[in-house]
């Protein structure tokens, strides 16, 4: 903290002699440059700057949260630097999170749930937050100071797995033996309850009229269910591996999935029988989906990395960040999407810059591959945590870059 007024004001009267001792001071001390405060007393300024205090350092994301285990599920606050997460215990922890190094902070915990809390969600005006767990009950919770409002106590006669916010009101919950239901929380009671799926429900989405929703199940289908009408309408054809997630891309127009083995399938909107398009990453799966643009999404994968992915053209633009060697749970957007959070076995919750992820342009055409297979890093901390080589990986992204440039110049493929 800079020296205050009155510090530097005092020091300079002490200083300073009086007007009538400056009149009378002989030349030969004026001459030799020394101060009339005489050698050995420190200079004002050199004592006002040795003084200050190092101020906060500020980063260019928040410090990693250590977790006392591994979480599940991260939810970010929708107008706030607040996030939620839930563990493998069954505990749900709030934190405050800042640039600012050291201002990290625990808001609350629950342990209301009796086993692992599966998934949790905050309500779009950031006052509640919905949890589903192991223990096949489903939880409202205050966001301010963690009460528990309301329980339903065997809401599924499984586990529950998946959780999806409809509305303020409305939402959608599935279990492992692959039921869904639909909840409306002003009663209480279940406006749907349908079973169409052989396995369990591993995500969730709706279109933005909040009248169709889309799952994915580990049978290798997505079902396609109208809640206006409460009813089902269809499943896709099957496809190999499991479907892990389910997003809307391109405005709506375009929904993809992740499977289990690390393939994207990609369907048309009332299009959902068959895909129109897919195309496999070099991941172990795509277990989370989190949409950054109408045409960029960023996944989560079994092998610890965050990959940001191109839809059409279809691309693996690069690397985010990873969890080294630790499977990843999940992945959340912050409000102001700025930052990407994770959480994975390592019980970290990790932030990650992608302010930039929108302004990048992806080519039509396919670029030179590296040689050694490696991604494209997109942020500093995506080969790791240390930041100590992230000048010289800077460095070399731009020279591959003018590389793959000078390759599209000359007409190689």
């Amino acid at each position: 903290m800079a020296a205050s007024t009155q510090h530097v004001e005092s020091t300079s009267k002490e200083t300073e002699p009086p007007e009538s001792d400056r009149t009378e001071a002989p030349e030969t001390t004026r001459s030799t440059g020394e101060s009339e405060s005489g050698p050995d007393e420190p200079d004002p300024g050199e004592e006002e700057e040795e003084g200050e205090p190092p101020g906060p350092k500020t980063r260019e994301t928040p410090q990693d949260i250590r977790l006392e285990a591994a979480a599940n599920s991260v939810a970010l606050h929708p107008s706030r630097d607040v996030l939620v997460c839930g563990d493998v215990d069954g505990d749900v922890y709030a934190f405050s999170y800042s640039c600012t190094e050291g201002e990290n902070r625990e808001l609350w915990s629950s342990g209301h749930h009796l086993k692992s809390c599966r998934q949790v969600r905050i309500s779009d005006d950031g006052l509640q937050l919905y949890t589903v767990s192991r223990d096949k009950a489903v939880h409202m919770l205050d966001v301010e100071r963690g009460q528990l409002v309301t329980r339903i106590r065997g809401a599924h006669l499984a586990p529950i797995n998946s959780l999806l916010l409809v509305d303020q009101n409305i939402l959608a919950t599935g279990d492992d033996g692959g039921t869904l239901k639909v909840w409306d929380m002003r009663r209480g009671t279940a406006i749907m309850d349908l079973k169409h799926h052989e396995d369990y429900i591993s995500d969730i989405t709706v279109d933005q009229a909040k009248r169709i929703l889309l799952t994915a199940s580990g049978d290798g289908t997505m079902g396609v269910f109208n809640i206006k009408r409460r009813r089902f309408e269809l499943l896709s054809e099957y496809q190999s591996g499991d479907l892990t997630s389910v997003a809307l891309m391109k405005r709506g127009r375009k929904v993809v999935c992740g499977s289990s083995e690390g393939t994207v399938y990609i369907f048309n909107w009332n299009g959902f029988g068959a895909t129109s398009d897919r195309f496999a990453l070099k991941a172990e799966s795509v277990d989370c989906i989190v949409p950054i643009t109408d045409s960029i999404m960023c996944t989560a994968s079994m092998d610890g990395y965050i990959r940001a992915i191109s839809v059409l053209p279809n691309r693996v633009i690069g690397c985010i960040g990873q969890h080294v060697g630790e499977p990843i749970e999940e992945i959340a957007k912050s409000w102001d999407s700025r930052f990407l959070v994770s959480c994975g076995h390592d019980q970290l919750l990790k932030f990650w810059d992608v302010s930039s992820l929108p302004k990048t342009t992806v080519n039509e055409y396919r670029k030179r591959k590296k040689k050694d297979g490696r991604m494209k890093s997109l942020t500093k901390k995506a080969l790791g945590d240390d930041d100590f080589f992230s000048g010289l990986v800077e460095e070399s992204e731009k020279q591959e870059e003018e590389e793959e440039e000078d390759d599209s110049d000359s007409g190689s493929d």
